[in-house]
């Protein structure tokens, strides 16, 4: 009986949510059972670490790209194509939203027994041009019709998704992120005297992508905001993107420069949540970001947007708070009662932690897609591994 061949296609490897999940799970996958193909962009922050991972064939395209660019995406294709017959492969398995509809298609002209997709937040959104998310909505809807299980991280983008017509409820699976909450909750002090942050300062922190779906300027709104408040505030942002530089300039004009700290990106995740006295994330669209999830666990107060799954994690007043898009005002208050009420910050990042239980353990997800792809394979008639 010979092992499952299955190949994993993402876009790039950035240092985000989704392909931090997804080498997670390559990581620990049982490899007297499958052997493991990845796909994706060829250079990446990730690619280093893709790379280390024993038992993994990693192919590095040259056509694959984030920005569309319909001829160099139509080669990318036909590179995944020509890929899973070389190997025979008998899963794809797709993430993030170009991969998803290009490894899908390349799936389906293959005849690939089993297609699966991950959506870490739909590629559509109520903030496109309607031509554009018309587009993509068309395209999940299309791609759909065969892709034999779509994942999401939340009853959110399950709900979103059938509501769109995409798919009917039997494809849909839900299957947590998982993280290693051992990591998280130990305060390391030596981070903040590296950061340069003093003893007596209040650090609001963030980790995500400078890009739109995150919505970083607002971050730099409420900096602004908290400043006049608690002008002993610093403001560490994790992190970087397309908007970096508007994120400066903007700092900059509201004479914050000696209150900010932008580190780039980091792979200390833990070491760095451990400087902060309030994490804020302020996203427009969201599947249902790691970064809370590890504040959380990190007893880290948790101030949020309420947007995608985010709700099915955080309970307003128990285990963090949600406020609207784009509301800095909002944001401040929600702040401000972390700062000055210490037993309700107590009370509710020990709720918090508590909360984020064995659901969201590595453990927990590999093994649910483990059990997912053996479901398949008896379900579509690939040979078992051993």
């Amino acid at each position: 009986m010979r092992k499952i061949n299955i190949l994993y296609v993402i876009t790039q490897l950035e240092l985000g949510g989704a392909q931090r999940q997804l080498l997670s799970l390559i990581r620990h996958l049982d490899r007297r059972r499958y052997n493991l193909f990845l796909f994706t962009a060829q250079e990446g922050l990730l690619m280093e670490e893709a790379l280390s991972l024993g038992g993994l064939t990693c192919y590095r395209s040259r056509h694959l790209k984030r920005p569309i660019n319909f001829l160099e995406d139509f080669w990318a294709m036909i590179e995944i194509l020509r890929f899973i017959k070389k190997n025979q492969i008998d899963i794809v398995h797709t993430h993030s939203s170009k991969a998803g509809i290009l490894g899908r298609w390349a799936g389906a002209l293959a005849k690939t027994k089993i297609v699966i997709h991950t959506v870490h937040g739909w590629s559509f959104n109520d903030f496109q041009k309607p031509f554009l998310r018309k587009l993509y909505l068309g395209l999940e809807r299309l791609s759909a019709k065969f892709t034999d299980k779509i994942i999401v991280v939340s009853n959110h983008d399950r709900q979103k998704g059938l509501n769109q017509k995409i798919g009917t409820d039997r494809k849909y699976s839900l299957l947590r992120y998982g993280i290693d909450r051992a990591q998280f909750g130990r305060r390391d002090p030596s981070i903040r005297k590296e950061l340069g942050i003093g003893d007596n300062e209040i650090v609001i922190g963030t980790i995500a992508c400078f890009k739109p779906q995150k919505a970083p300027e607002d971050f730099v709104q409420l900096a602004f905001l908290t400043h006049q408040v608690f002008p002993q505030a610093r403001f560490l942002m994790i992190g970087d993107g397309v908007l970096r530089k508007r994120i400066e300039k903007l700092i900059a004009k509201l004479n914050l420069v000696p209150r900010f700290i932008l580190t780039g990106w980091r792979k200390d995740i833990a070491r760095v949540l451990s400087a902060m006295d309030v994490f804020v994330l302020t996203s427009r669209w969201e599947g249902l970001p790691i970064a809370v999830l590890e504040a959380m666990v990190s007893q880290v107060p948790v101030v949020a947007t309420h947007t995608g799954g985010i709700s099915e994690i955080i309970a307003e007043g128990e285990t963090g708070f949600l406020v609207p898009c784009h509301d800095t005002s909002s944001m401040l208050k929600k702040v401000c009662i972390f700062l000055k009420d210490v037993s309700l910050r107590e009370r509710i990042t020990r709720n918090a932690k508590q909360s984020i239980n064995e659901k969201f353990d590595t453990e927990t997800m590999v093994k649910a897609h483990e059990d997912l792809y053996q479901e398949l394979v008896k379900t579509k008639g690939v040979a078992h591994a051993y």
